[in-house]
């Protein structure tokens, strides 16, 4: 059974209280961080009011950079594939022309 703790982080002035697990305070306070950033990236340009707005663009900016790194992943796991399946055809083919 995983007990869960009370954490209170901070975004853009206003305290909020969260459960977590046990042993995930510290991935917890760092999201906060990472967000309280954000949100105060987007709150600098003045384009944005009020906290839900600048929450809901934040966490859209964040999605969006999560997406294209995940499609980034992707495309180089793919590639890397590829390479290896051509070296294990060169392989084989080798192998074939030997016996």
């Amino acid at each position: 059974m995983t007990t869960a703790r009370s954490v209170t982080v901070k975004l853009l002035d206003k305290e909020y209280t969260i459960s977590c697990p046990d042993g995930a305070e510290a991935e917890l306070l760092a999201s906060a961080d990472y967000l309280n950033e954000k949100m105060r990236e987007i709150r600098s340009t003045g384009k944005i009011v009020g906290l839900e707005r600048i929450a809901v663009m934040a966490a859209l900016n964040m999605s969006h950079d999560l997406l294209k790194a995940k499609e980034h992943n992707r495309y180089h796991i793919e590639t890397q594939l590829r390479r290896i399946a051509l070296k294990i055809d060169d392989s084989l083919n080798r192998i074939d022309r030997d016996d």
